[in-house]
């Protein structure tokens, strides 16, 4: 019976280590401006059509 509590413990840490990193990137990703936004594609789109 302790395996379970044992595995349980560790389902729930992943769930957690799991949402905490999603809030991290969601956050760090609305701190953009909308210029800042609209300035990035445009140059991974410049950087798209770019011959190599």
């Amino acid at each position: 019976m302790r395996w379970w509590k044992v595995l349980g413990v560790a389902g729930l840490a992943g769930v957690a280590a799991t949402g905490a990193v999603i809030a991290r990137n969601e956050r760090r990703r609305r701190a953009y401006t909308p210029d800042e936004i609209r300035q990035r594609l445009h140059d991974r789109a410049n950087e798209s059509t770019e011959p190599r």
